[in-house]
């Protein structure tokens, strides 16, 4: 992340070097525009979330002396709209974390840079923020891996499975959820989730949905993550004819990790770039059920450097029982993960389609691809024949965008969601890792992925696996197939969706 954010400030000062001192600045305002008085705040309301100590950007912004030396880097990154990062078409939806970097708060960093850079006077300074030793959110909990994980410097990127003592001692509501990686270098996401079963032949106790009797034994909690731990399949491995494809590896693991074969059930999700998840903006909360251990995946990629991780996971609280479930929804089989991505393809398309089973409100999207990954579309029909799309973003795999929908989208029972992805496996995509070969679709960095994460608030007696099932296969009318219905442990999930190269 460090190395490719150098990379985008120094090639957005490369491609508007000319600019950046050529850029006019207007008479009345440059001799007065200052760090202190006019910088510092937009610097704040935009840009030291991440631009921070323990921040996941690699410079910080939170002084006059730390932002000094990067001045022709901020304003070529502003400039060129490089930053804040943004991939939402602004033609569809409205979404509450947009960035609110304005035109004037540009002009303005331009025209401070322009006219030297000045700090200005000190009692001009607004007051800093004060960050929560690093957090975003100010967590009531915290919970981490038991003991730090070593991460080799070469090797194949592999899934690891990381049972965590629960911390609360009865049902709770928590309104944000943090997750920080140890060393984010080599971390390519991090699942939270509460394992609702486990295999038959642990040895713990699974007497009701009891995982654990307290879940605070560290000698139960490693048979459990045994029990739990998965390896990913390199690429070379996989198989290309016959044999088990990896949608049938993937379907197996999510029913033994989940008990569900639809969707794979997730309390919070990390990828390089993405922000924590806050449901206290939907007015609703998640569930984190007492007498289970949190479960952390981590897909490790080794990067060259040997080093260590331990992942934390931060919890802000309910004052009181929410009335309202905010529920990832996240599908795993929308497309047929049998078929590979030719090589050279510079705008392959898939897609894959569910039915909504309830009404219920859309909040969140958050699309997932790896280094190929182009763009992702959410185009809703209603029930009426009604289309509408919600949500059009570009996909940058170093800034994996959570997208806080402005309005809550009201979907009735029947809605469709159609999700239309494109990547790009040619030798035009500068992250392409081999444009000369076929991609198939794994959990490997350099394979590829199709995952429309997205976030939907209901009722708190809802159950997930109710509200949505997945009508893949050919929608445009050839070959109809009917929904698979909710959970259905040990049924294959994985059926053909749509995959055709767009010209």
């Amino acid at each position: 992340m460090t190395r490719f954010l150098v990379f985008v400030l120094l090639a957005a000062m490369t491609a508007l070097g000319t600019q950046i001192s050529s850029t006019p600045v207007p008479a009345d305002q440059a001799p007065s525009v200052t760090f202190n008085k006019d910088v510092l705040p937009i610097l704040q309301n935009n840009c030291q979330t991440c631009h921070r100590p323990s921040g996941i950007a690699p410079m910080s912004l939170l002084t006059y002396e730390s932002a000094r030396p990067w001045a022709k880097a901020i304003k070529a990154a502003v400039v060129s709209k490089q930053m804040p990062p943004w991939f939402a078409d602004p033609h569809y939806g409205e979404f509450r974390n947009a960035p609110k970097l304005t035109e004037p708060d540009i002009h303005t960093l331009a025209a401070w840079v322009d006219s030297g850079a000045r700090e200005g006077n000190p009692a001009d300074k607004p007051a800093a923020i004060h960050w929560a030793d690093g957090w975003r959110i100010k967590p009531d909990v915290v919970v981490s891996m038991r003991e730090p994980f070593d991460v080799p410097a070469k090797g194949a990127g592999e899934i690891q499975s990381f049972m965590i003592a629960n911390p609360f001692k009865e049902d709770t509501w928590v309104t944000s959820i943090e997750i920080r990686p140890g060393d984010p270098s080599v971390v390519h996401h991090v699942i939270v989730q509460i394992p609702e079963a486990i295999p038959r032949q642990t040895s713990v106790s699974t007497a009701s949905v009891t995982v654990c009797a307290d879940c605070r034994d560290d000698a139960a909690l490693k048979k459990v993550e045994a029990d739990f731990a998965v390896k990913s399949v390199a690429v070379d491995n996989l198989p290309r004819q016959g044999g088990s494809s990896y949608s049938d590896q993937l379907a197996k693991r999510r029913e033994r990790m989940t008990g569900l074969g639809a969707f794979t059930t997730m309390e919070a999700v990390y990828a390089p770039g993405s922000p924590p998840l806050d449901f206290r903006f939907s007015k609703s909360a998640k569930l984190i059920p007492a007498g289970r251990p949190i479960r952390l995946e981590v897909h490790y990629t080794p990067n060259g450097k040997q080093t260590t991780d331990r992942t934390v996971v931060g919890f802000t609280l309910a004052k009181a029982p929410a009335q309202r479930r905010f529920i990832i929804m996240a599908p795993e089989h929308l497309v047929d993960s049998r078929k590979p991505i030719r090589a050279g393809a510079a705008n392959w398309e898939t897609k894959g389609e569910l039915t909504f089973n309830q009404d219920a409100e859309l909040v969140w999207f958050m699309p997932h691809m790896h280094l190929r990954g182009k763009d992702m579309t959410f185009q809703l029909i209603y029930p009426d024949g009604r289309k509408e799309t919600v949500l059009s973003a570009k996909f940058n795999f170093h800034w994996q965008l959570g997208y806080e929908v402005e309005n809550p989208i009201k979907v009735t029972k029947g809605t469709r969601m159609v999700v239309t992805a494109h990547h790009d496996n040619s030798a035009n995509n500068p992250s392409n890792p081999a444009p000369d070969q076929v991609a198939f679709w794994g959990e490997m960095t350099s394979q590829e992925m199709m995952l429309p994460w997205f976030g939907v608030v209901v009722d708190r007696a809802a159950q997930p696996d109710k509200i949505a099932s997945y009508r893949p296969g050919d929608f445009d009318g050839t070959v109809p197939r009917p929904p698979i219905a909710g959970p259905r442990p040990g049924v294959p999930v994985a059926q053909p969706a749509i995959l055709r190269q767009t010209k």
